[in-house]
């Protein structure tokens, strides 16, 4: 059944126009943290800006399920299990490690700057309170210095969980990421995973360019975009002068920033981020519209 439903999911995503790569792993996802949650099932580690990257057994991947062209030096002698991790080129260089991840040809210079942060064992049977041994386990025997397992830790409640993300975000983080410690390794988006930030973001297709007024007359003037929901907006505010010159092309994806949602759902304040070339995924879109939006 959960085969058949994939199938048909993957369908949907390509009557809608999303390229999918049909290999892409059944990853863990990520709700969003709201407060007043137990916070006593959790483990708290950083939530790392990079590629979200993951080792096969044999091959390492994007979440979308392309391989990532890493120098054999960098994987050798990895596990023939499961590892799920990040692979970041540290605080407020996203920029880089998605560069670095997507080319084939990106040297060892650039793939020095590379770490794969595991926080995650896929293929391991038993709740995260098991797992997360087995993991440091797992790495300690990689003995790579750019292989790293997450630092885990405990949080006694809501004002340390945001006194925590509070300086992590002042250190250059992106926030913080919650783990339940009884949960299974199970695909899709659920409480067993949780983000913790100090704003809202997500994702949408672009599916037009809006010409600009005034000072941007012949140049981009807004990114007309369409989320998972089929829901449309204007995203004008964040692009820079090169992103108006050159703007994202129509059917990539983006990541937008926002602060609440107004009652149709559309976001407020929303503000581009960037593009993201690695949610062109199953795993990495939260919903899928009925029929393809007209």
């Amino acid at each position: 059944m959960l085969h058949r439903r994939r199938a048909l999911t993957l369908l949907a995503l390509a009557a809608w126009g999303i390229a999918v790569a049909a290999d892409a792993p059944a990853l863990l996802l990520a709700q969003i943290y709201r407060p007043g949650m137990a916070l006593q099932d959790y483990w708290v580690s950083e939530k790392y800006d990079g590629v979200r990257g993951y080792w096969d057994g044999r091959s390492l991947r994007t979440r979308g399920g392309e391989t990532v062209h890493a120098p054999a030096w960098f994987t050798a002698d990895w596990p023939q299990t499961a590892l799920d991790g990040e692979l970041w080129a540290g605080r407020g260089q996203f920029a880089q490690a998605q560069s670095t991840t997507r080319r084939a040809d990106a040297g060892d210079s650039a793939w020095r700057q590379i770490r794969f942060m595991v926080f995650d064992l896929p293929a391991h049977p038993g709740s995260f309170d098991e797992r997360l041994p087995a993991l440091q386990t797992a790495v300690a025997r990689i003995g790579q210095p750019w292989v790293q397992a997450v630092h885990q830790q405990r949080v006694p409640s809501d004002a340390a969980l945001q006194a925590l993300l509070q300086s992590t975000v002042q250190a250059g983080g992106e926030g913080l990421m919650l783990h339940r410690g009884s949960s299974l390794y199970r695909a899709g988006r659920s409480d067993d995973l949780i983000k913790v930030k100090t704003h809202d973001d997500a994702e949408a297709r672009v599916v037009g360019h809006l010409p600009g007024q005034g000072k941007y007359a012949e140049r981009l003037g807004a990114l007309l975009v369409e989320t998972p929901s089929g829901q449309r907006f204007k995203l004008g505010t964040g692009l820079s002068d090169a992103d108006r010159i050159h703007p994202p092309p129509i059917g990539s994806w983006v990541t937008y920033r926002f602060r609440g949602r107004h009652d149709s759902g559309l976001p407020r304040f929303a503000s581009f981020v960037r593009v993201r070339h690695d949610v062109q995924d199953v795993q990495g879109i939260q919903g899928v519209p009925d029929r393809p939006t007209p």
